[in-house]
């Protein structure tokens, strides 16, 4: 095992720092602000004592970062690969699986801002003939209240046979949106929160019908390059991580069989839903950007903020997890799991403090609950309650019959 990295020192220079500062929002449209949240010191050996569970539960290896107002922590333990033994970094690549819906999300609503998108008119008013129900908006698919059934349930009821059968894969949006209106929907349109990979499928199509370009062509232009983000890609359909990366393990739904390396696939089956690659400096300077005006104006900000609760601790907007902690305060930003990988990536609603904690495995319920205390450790302080303490992590994987939300 490798021991514990612990780094303390600042993580962006002044001019990174002036771009990414929270009154960025007034000059996008003159709305205040948030207030600043005060938070108690991040407990590193908290953070610690997370990834050496996860470690323990199975997880070859796993790592956190805190960017904190200009200061930076970074934990890890384990190995990147289990071939080579290699110790994880904190700045190795992964894959972020669901945290793409976020800049899936940010995409579309710079496209309201610029006036080429209702969010509240139908899905077929852009993409005729599409959906059976022209009731459902784009607003429903953002928030996961289409009702659209979610096609990964069936893809993934068995973990090892369901991905080697989509690992090298290609897909178009229209097949995945086909397997999903084989089934009813779960429910009518705006009527309840039904997370469904099929939303951002159709969030891809509706990208590439509105800016004319590909979905990779969008990210890289309206988020990565804008926001200098180095580490994050859009590859598909190839199936490699560019760069220095940890691989991925899938556990087999038999106890005891060996782990799947499940690094290399095409991620066609998730595509705007999930095929993200990125590193966890990335994801904070997002999050930060995000929150603080740098992508949006105040008002498709205030929107995608406007949270539907959806269970004890978890709420969700457009494309945007909220979390609430044990500690009263409450971070934002998405959850992430594909095929060998979990992701938290969140911030405070002021940006100042982000954090994002990833571990080598998936199909894997304990890592995935443990994994959530990184969030308590890292925003709460020494303060903080277990993760099961406070309430189970958010269930977002699509390799687990018990995990059912998809990546």
């Amino acid at each position: 095992m490798v021991a514990a990295a612990v780094g303390r020192g600042a993580v962006l220079g002044a001019v990174a720092l002036s771009l990414l500062a929270v009154p960025a929002r007034a000059a996008t449209g003159g709305a205040a602000a948030p207030p600043a949240v005060s938070l108690p010191a991040p407990d590193t050996g908290g953070v610690d004592r997370v990834l050496r569970t996860a470690v323990a539960q199975g997880a070859p290896g796993a790592l956190a970062r805190i960017d904190d107002d200009g200061r930076t922590y970074q934990v890890t333990r384990g190995v990147a690969d289990r071939g080579t033994l290699r110790g994880i970094s904190a700045g190795d690549r992964f894959r972020v699986g669901s945290v793409t819906k976020s800049f899936s999300a940010v995409v579309l609503l710079q496209l309201a801002d610029e006036h080429r998108l209702d969010l509240d008119a139908p899905v077929d008013r852009y993409l005729p003939g599409l959906l059976p129900d022209d009731r459902i908006t784009v607003r429903h698919l953002l928030s996961h209240r289409s009702g659209l059934y979610d096609y990964t349930d069936d893809l993934f009821a068995d973990s090892v046979a369901g991905f080697e059968a989509v690992r090298n894969k290609v897909f178009g949006y229209r097949d995945l949106v086909a397997l999903s209106l084989r089934k009813p929907r779960t429910n009518a349109p705006g009527a309840a929160y039904s997370y469904s990979n099929t939303n951002f499928v159709v969030a891809g199509l509706l990208i590439e019908k509105l800016t004319g370009h590909s979905v990779k062509t969008a990210y890289e232009k309206r988020v990565f390059e804008p926001l200098g983000l180095r580490d994050t890609f859009y590859v598909h359909p190839d199936t490699r991580i560019p760069g220095r990366y940890a691989r991925g393990y899938l556990t087999p739904d038999t106890p005891g069989a060996a782990p799947v390396d499940a690094t290399d696939q095409t991620v066609s089956w998730a595509q705007s839903a999930g095929a993200i690659i990125s590193s966890a400096k990335d994801l904070d300077t997002f999050y930060s950007a995000l929150v603080g005006g740098r992508l949006l104006s105040p008002a498709r900000l205030a929107e995608m903020e406007r949270f539907t609760r959806v269970d004890a601790t978890t709420a969700y907007g457009l494309g945007l997890r909220r979390r609430d902690l044990s500690c009263g305060v409450s971070v934002y930003g998405h959850t992430g799991a594909v095929q060998g990988y979990y992701t938290y990536a969140f911030t405070t609603p002021d940006g100042r403090r982000s954090v994002t904690a990833m571990a080598t495995t998936s199909n894997n319920g304990a890592v995935l609950g443990t994994l959530a205390g990184v969030l308590e450790s890292a925003f709460c302080g020494k303060q903080a309650k277990s993760a099961r303490a406070a309430g189970e992590a958010d269930t977002d994987a699509p390799d687990a019959p018990d995990e059912p939300d998809g990546v």
